[in-house]
């Protein structure tokens, strides 16, 4: 890789570093006893306190004034200016670490521990005396610092792309980024908080599948060489948890990363998490009333409200959510009960609406593609999706009072789906034929149909309690909470074709 005439400076300023002693990688502590926001919040001038401050950070501007200089450093919290004295750093006659090291070795992107106290400038900006530094690592590639004219910012670092592919770099020069992971971590750890005041069990469960389970999606294949047998990345967690129910735990859920290869865009991507929980003897209305009060808990701590601002919208979590059966969702769309309809009318019906279909969809399928052409975009505000037809959930319970239907929802905001609840099925006579019309589905070209896990249905036969089980999109529900409108923006690392390098 041919390197650029400031790379090539920084190299040879790194070279000169180690020529006077100094090693621009060093290997010992250095323990902080402070941070920017802390010294910025707490800084009182008339009682001086932080009058002896260690801080470390990056340096993000430099302004060589002859034997003074400012500098401003930037920490995970924030940032702050510092204020360097020739002959406060160099004590005696040997002024090489202002002279030579400070002034003409330390580029912006260097990572610098300071020691000296807080104080206020003459403009009333509080900043640390430095009394001593040290290099703790050379930056060897320029930042791309985004440039102020005139209150105009130009040469911002916001390539997509770029900004995706060096997430590191994205993370330094464009702040905010870092308060979207933030709140996803938050985010994380309110539901977890939720869950574990209620009993309940985080666990983990098998990323390497022999049988893709739990989901109707186009799994990624590897092989394991000592067993010498194919494996699947788990396009979901669902079947090994509700053999955790079976086995006698009574409410689990975990934090999942699930795999699915199939197409990219604002809203998928192939790697993605869910959180899954299973609690026995709760049905899907007992979900309805937990999932509105989990997200509403989640939304007022992670933004402060319970009305979040999502583009031009606001999605209110605070209310009572909708609930729409799918078929009547259906019926205001198109002015026919799609229940009554065969495969054939669903597939006219279909092409009459121009939404594309393929001769292996059953009728499970045409309504769920019905759905999400003329449905599913215009629920905005947080809506139930309930009762689908049982073609469509393989792995749910039969409808108490409608046996062609199953006790399921999904939950919508703003056009997506944010999560996927039934009471699950745990009938194993049952749902060995629920297996067995799939398998006819796959066998017709349905690459999605589920495949049949016989050690599932061994378990079922065991017995499993009556339970409710939803599975929720995190990255989705990220992406709502932040007010980001691609998937990517709320991924540290999102999948990408592959860099080519010279």
């Amino acid at each position: 890789m041919e390197l650029n005439e400031l790379q090539i400076q920084r190299r040879e300023k790194l070279v000169k570093l180690r020529e006077i002693g100094i090693e621009p990688y060093p290997a010992d502590l250095f323990e902080t006893n402070t941070n920017t926001t802390e010294i910025i919040k707490n800084f009182d001038n008339e009682i001086k306190n932080f009058n002896n401050v260690k801080i470390a950070g990056r340096v993000m501007s430099i302004r060589i004034m002859g034997k003074a200089s400012f500098a401003v450093i930037q920490d995970f919290y924030g940032r702050i200016q510092l204020y360097i004295n020739r002959d406060e750093i160099c004590k005696g006659e040997d002024k090489t670490l202002y002279n030579e090291v400070f002034k003409k070795l330390i580029d912006i992107g260097d990572i610098i521990g300071i020691n000296g106290y807080v104080f206020l400038t003459q403009t009333g900006e509080t900043s640390i005396h430095v009394s001593d530094f040290k290099l703790l690592s050379k930056s060897l590639n320029p930042l791309p610092l985004p440039k102020e004219k005139d209150g105009v910012v130009f040469d911002s670092f916001s390539d997509p792309e770029l900004r995706y592919r060096m997430r590191y770099v994205d993370l330094i020069v464009n702040r905010e980024k870092k308060d979207i992971f933030i709140k996803r971590t938050k985010t994380f750890n309110v539901m977890r908080d939720f869950f574990n005041e209620k009993g309940y069990f985080e666990v983990e469960t098998p990323v390497l599948q022999p049988i893709p389970g739990g989901a109707a999606a186009r799994p990624f294949i590897t092989h394991h060489n000592a067993l010498d047998i194919d494996l699947y990345l788990r396009i979901a967690n669902e079947l090994y948890l509700k053999r955790l129910i079976i086995g006698g735990f009574e409410g689990v859920y975990e934090f999942s990363k699930d795999f699915r290869n199939e197409g990219m865009d604002r809203t998928h991507n192939p790697e993605f998490t869910v959180m899954e929980l299973y609690v026995a003897y709760k049905d899907y209305n007992w979900m309805m009333e937990i999932t509105e009060n989990l997200l509403c808990k989640v939304a007022k701590e992670v933004t402060g409200s319970d009305v979040v601002k999502f583009g031009d919208k606001e999605i209110n979590f605070g209310k009572k959510f909708q609930r729409l059966s799918i078929s009547e969702s259906l019926k205001q769309a198109t002015n026919v009960d799609v229940l009554e309809m065969n495969e054939d009318e669903l597939r006219n019906l279909c092409k009459k609406n121009n939404i594309h279909v393929e001769e292996s969809m059953g009728k499970g399928k045409l309504i769920d593609e019905l759905f999400s052409e003329l449905v599913e975009s215009n629920l905005i505000q947080p809506t139930f999706i309930i009762d689908y037809p049982i073609e469509m959930s393989p792995l749910t319970k039969k409808h108490r009072n409608n046996p062609n239907l199953t006790e399921r929802f999904e939950l919508i905001i703003n056009g997506k789906e944010i999560a996927n609840c039934y009471s699950e099925l745990n009938d194993p006579i049952d749902q060995r034929e629920r297996f067995m019309h799939q398998l006819q589905l796959s066998q017709k070209g349905d690459d999605e149909a589920m495949y049949i896990d016989q050690d599932f249905l061994r378990a079922l036969e065991y017995g499993m309690p009556p339970t409710a089980g939803i599975g929720i999109g995190m990255d989705r529900l990220v992406m709502l909470l932040t007010n980001q409108q691609s998937i990517q923006e709320v991924l540290f690392f999102p999948q990408m074709r592959a860099e080519k390098w010279d």
